[in-house]
């Protein structure tokens, strides 16, 4: 895999993460201002989410 297409995986993971997170955070709670703050945290409230509320 070359350089190139390699950042555009991660920069498609991202994009993809900040997207999952503002779509969670917004069913959650139907703020726009926390969806935008999940969505800065990308991955990490994604993975927050999975572990507090699905895995209980």
């Amino acid at each position: 895999m070359s350089m190139g297409r390699k950042g555009d995986v991660v920069r498609t993971g991202l994009s993809f993460g900040s997207a999952l997170a503002m779509v969670i955070s917004w069913t959650a709670n139907k703020s726009l201002l926390w969806a935008i703050v999940h969505g800065l945290l990308s991955w990490l409230y994604v993975i927050y989410y999975a572990v507090r509320y699905h895995f209980r």
